[in-house]
């Protein structure tokens, strides 16, 4: 599974230099989709790493629990409400331990929000 990732994040990147090589700002995306959904690069609300908890509320929670839905991974009754409750921890946990590598800690840290917008 990780190889077909790295695979994809690897077409994706020589497809986005040939498009900005030929003077273009866009380039094709390949069909096939890494996850089981289209996977939002981010979702607009927060765009840094830093470390997301349970507790936290605002723009970063709101920007986990957009990425994780994009994943196709339910973060709770309410969706994105910017709060990280243990629906949104369960969803953390269950990404970190189906994308592979990640500590499954339910703690949305560096690597987790690359894998999140990878």
């Amino acid at each position: 599974m990780f190889q077909r990732r790295k695979t994809f994040s690897t077409l994706a990147a020589a497809v986005l230099a040939t498009g900005l090589a030929m003077g273009t700002a866009q380039a094709a995306a390949p069909a096939a989709a890494p996850g089981p959904a289209a996977v939002a690069r981010d979702c607009g609300y927060y765009y840094g790493t830093q470390l997301t908890v349970r507790g936290h509320t605002g723009d970063r929670v709101r920007e986990v629990q957009c990425l994780l839905r994009s994943w196709g991974f339910h973060v709770g009754p309410q969706g994105v409400d910017g709060k990280f409750g243990a629906n949104t921890e369960g969803a953390v946990r269950q990404f970190q331990g189906w994308y592979g590598g990640l500590a499954v800690d339910g703690k949305v840290g560096v690597n987790t929000w690359a894998a999140l917008r990878s």
